[in-house]
């Protein structure tokens, strides 16, 4: 059975490089590039690199997205269970200008048919997994019903509230073990659920002690992982459940890189990080953090995204224990 169970998104990659990005009504050269992505598969396939047996449950259009998606599976030995939808796989179209700011455009397409009753048919393969790891651009509802599914037979539940303009109710956030949003996430956590505002770029600056309190009042029964980039990790534990660690929040270093891609290094780091907690569980959190940060680091230093993610032994030789 799969040690890590990844619940999301697949979706064909349309990028364009521009110079500028194109203004209403302009028409302008660029180059093109396609290939797979959606958080969810970008995840699966991490985790599935970084060493876990994984397991991803998606849905997927009868087309050529949707056998893209089940071939790329196949070749990493990568367990992908899709319903299948009279909708086109999903798709997004991303514009990339000289400066690297994008504008990106989703079409959900068959990641909306996800379905609760999908994913609860898939309820042995859960109550059997190390860790379930779901994102945001699936329906709500077949999120909570694979939570709901892991809670209820102790599995840990990694809840990545992406991407940050999706809605994270209090279900959701009551169902995770462990939320691992980005600055930009976290703000808007912050903003919805506790009616405080604070700016993406100030959240890595914020003194521990007072990021703590936020993220004891956003999640108090579980643990928050605050991803920075280049500012490292923020690690929020309650005071009772300090999952091996020393101290209930703490910090660490960015790993050092030679990035030229910071594409999917979130979706790295989740990755890596459910793989980690179900590869071991007596480890002390700190310690799958510190992987999980080498593992995004060392996914920097190529270009792309799901198909750039690192094997576990380029992990190791990177940065040596």
């Amino acid at each position: 059975m799969a040690s890590v169970v990844v619940v999301g998104s697949f979706n064909v990659d349309h990028v364009w490089q521009c110079e500028a990005l194109p203004a209403p009504g302009a028409t302008i050269a660029g180059s093109y590039a396609s290939g797979p992505g959606g958080k969810g598969f970008n995840q699966a396939i991490a985790a599935r690199r970084a060493g876990a047996d994984t397991l991803f449950l998606c849905a997927l259009g009868n087309d050529s997205g949707g056998t893209m998606a089940r071939s790329l599976a196949a070749a990493e030995g990568l367990d992908l269970r899709d319903l299948v939808s009279d909708q086109p796989t999903g798709t997004a179209g991303i514009y990339v200008d000289a400066h690297g700011r994008n504008s990106i455009v989703i079409g959900a397409g068959a990641n909306a048919s996800l379905t609760p009753a999908f994913v609860r048919s898939q309820g042995e393969a859960i109550a059997a997994a190390g860790a379930v790891l779901a994102q945001l651009e699936s329906p709500g509802e077949s999120i909570v019903a694979a939570l709901e599914l892991a809670r209820a037979r102790g599995v840990a539940t990694l809840l990545n509230p992406a991407p940050a303009n999706s809605a994270t109710s209090i279900e959701l956030l009551g169902l995770a073990d462990i939320l691992t949003p980005n600055e930009t996430e976290f703000a808007a956590l912050v903003a919805r659920h506790i009616g405080e505002k604070i700016e993406p770029d100030d959240v890595g600056i914020t003194d521990g002690v007072s990021l703590h309190a936020l993220c004891r009042e956003l999640l108090a029964h579980g643990t928050v992982v605050v991803t920075l980039g280049s500012a490292g990790v923020f690690v929020s534990h309650p005071e009772d459940a300090l999952r091996g660690d020393a101290k209930p929040h703490y910090r660490l270093a960015a790993e050092a890189a030679e990035a030229i891609d910071t594409t999917g290094a979130g979706d790295a780091f989740n990755g890596a990080l459910a793989a980690s907690l179900a590869g071991d569980a007596e480890l002390a959190f700190a310690d799958h953090v510190r992987f999980a940060n080498r593992y995004a680091a060392a996914s920097t230093e190529r270009v792309g995204a799901a198909l750039s993610m690192p094997r576990l032994a380029e992990v190791e030789e990177r940065f040596p224990r």
